[in-house]
């Protein structure tokens, strides 16, 4: 198995794609080995020292390290980890239940089912790219609150992102929309 890297805007978190699917629909952030314990994977991952942060994408992992250690120390042990993970026949998750889905539901409005279209078919791809993902959470009073995952996590560059981009974006399709912020964690 050759798994490539890739860097990310966010210096603490590197993209690598085993060339095969990861996750069949959805995305899944792990931000501690409590939570991973649903996915082999992501578990094994934690494992490794140093390791903050594991975020699942349809065909890439994301893994962001503690800022005091160096990629060049890590990398091995998680490139290690992923090729005897796929190794092994374990699932990447165990329950395909957690995966996030961005479908709207009868209870959106208009605006709502808007913004969640704009989100899926403009945002998401191009974040995927850099080993993230950013998810709808609310629409109260002109303000769209979104979940930065993965590589987005904490970047650097998110703010810029959410405002510059997004914001701008969302503002120019959706009257409404007056402001957009991460949520907070």
């Amino acid at each position: 198995m050759f798994i490539q890297t890739e860097d990310t805007p966010n210096p603490e978190t590197l993209k690598f794609m085993p060339g095969e699917n990861v996750l069949k629909k959805g995305t899944v952030d792990f931000s501690n080995k409590e939570q991973s314990k649903v996915s082999p994977l992501a578990f094994r991952l934690f494992d490794v020292d140093g390791v903050s942060r594991v975020f699942l994408g349809s065909d890439f992992i994301s893994v962001t390290k503690d800022s005091s250690l160096d990629w060049n120390t890590l990398k091995p042990s998680i490139l290690t980890g992923i090729m005897e993970h796929y190794s092994s026949g374990f699932p990447v998750l165990n329950d395909d239940a957690l995966n996030n889905s961005e479908t709207n539901n009868e209870e959106d409005t208009e605006t709502i089912k808007q913004i969640k279209d704009l989100l899926e078919t403009r945002v998401r791809p191009a974040v995927a790219m850099d080993g993230g993902d950013i998810t709808f959470c609310s629409f109260e009073e002109g303000v769209v609150t979104l979940q930065m995952q993965g590589a987005c996590a904490g970047c650097p560059s998110s703010t810029a992102t959410l405002k510059m981009g997004i914001e701008n974006m969302l503002r120019h399709y959706i009257p409404e929309v007056t402001e957009v912020k991460a949520a907070e964690l």
